[in-house]
Parts: C-alpha cells; structure tokens; sequence
C-alpha cells in the first residue's frame, strides 16, 4: 500500500498558504491513489523536542553498549525514522521563517538525519539510506521575488536546503511546489495559490 507520509511545519491554526496547498495535493495524491495510507505529523505543536544531549549520545552509541536510558531517549527518532522508511512519497510543507525553514521542521530533520539509519559514511563518501522514493516540499513566501534567477533569491535558504538535504538522504526525486506573495492583495494571492494547486495536480 502507498503511503503518503506528510510533514506540516506551520505555526498557523488557520490561514495558512502552505497547508491549504497542501492539503490539495493531498486530496490529488488520493485521487491518484485510492488506496493509499496517509500519515501527518505536525510537527509545529510541539511534539517534537529539540534534539538532547542524551539523544545524540545515543546516536553515537553501538547497539549492544545502548542503556535504557539512551534507548529511551532515542525512541522518537526511531519512530519518526521508520515512519519515513516506509513512505512511498514524503510531502512537506514549509513556509519561510525568517528565511530559513520553521524551528519546528528543523527539530523533525533532527532526528530522522542520523548516521547509520537515514545516511552513512563509506570508503570516504556519504550515503543516502532512505527508501522513500520522492518528496514534494510545499513552501510559501510572504513577498515575491524568492526563486531562483529573481531579485530575492539569495535569501531564500529554504529551497536549497531542503534540496540539498533529501538529496543527501538519497530521495532523487524531489519537486518543489512554491507561492509567492502570500501578503499581497487577495486577488494577487488566489491567482497564486491557484498556480501552486494546479502545479499539485501535476506532481501528485
């Protein structure tokens, strides 16, 4: 069965470009997909901690030197790394905080990016070990001007990292659905969240 694994950053309740997007390309996704599982994590209410001390401890620690304590500190990283080892498709949403990605989705990265489970280092080179087999990141940019070859493009460090990083986990097949202008006027802002779910369609 397909699963759609679905990672929500934002810190909206409501009105939320991201999410709305979002949740068209999810209603696409199972259009597409009439028997597929959907799983959402979001990630913005608070249920996951930034990393510990313990917890990377653990990451570093060989199984059979593992105690209860850095098992039991590492246990949200195993269940947010086995949720995405079994998505067929990882779908994110990613507003710009600041020009980066939320704290929330950073927290999320930071325990599903751990040697040995998502990535490895051999014979001098890094390794991405995530079966997931794409990714589609949703991300929302309150001004206009963001992507590349514009105006604005260099301080968008939201798109570049996240390309670089699931490129890194081995995902190779990874699109970017984005909107622009998202405090502009209302008629400025329909049109471009009607660009971005008919982009949805298309990638679903």
């Amino acid at each position: 069965m397909t699963l759609l694994l679905r990672i929500n950053s934002s810190s909206r309740q409501t009105g939320s470009h991201s999410t709305a997007i979002a949740d068209h390309f999810e209603d696409c996704f199972r259009n597409k997909h009439p028997d597929c599982r959907v799983l959402s994590r979001h990630v913005a209410d608070g249920s996951i901690p930034i990393i510990s001390q313990k917890t990377i401890e653990g990451f570093y620690t060989p199984d059979a030197a593992m105690t209860a304590d850095l098992r039991e500190a590492t246990s949200l990283s195993d269940s947010l790394i086995e949720e995405l080892q079994q998505a067929d498709t990882l779908l994110i949403t990613a507003p710009i905080y600041n020009f980066s990605v939320p704290a929330a989705l950073k927290a999320w990265i930071d325990q599903v990016v751990r040697m040995g489970h998502t990535f490895a280092y051999e014979d001098g080179a890094f390794k991405g070990l995530a079966r997931t087999r794409r990714a589609v990141v949703v991300c929302a940019y309150g001004a206009e001007g963001y992507l590349d070859g514009e105006a604005f493009s260099a301080a968008n460090f939201v798109q570049p990292y996240l390309q670089f990083l699931l490129s890194f986990l081995g995902i190779t097949d990874i699109r970017f659905i984005s909107v622009q202008g998202t405090t502009a006027d209302a008629d400025t802002v329909a049109v471009n969240v009607e660009a971005a779910k008919k982009e949805c369609q298309l990638a679903a």
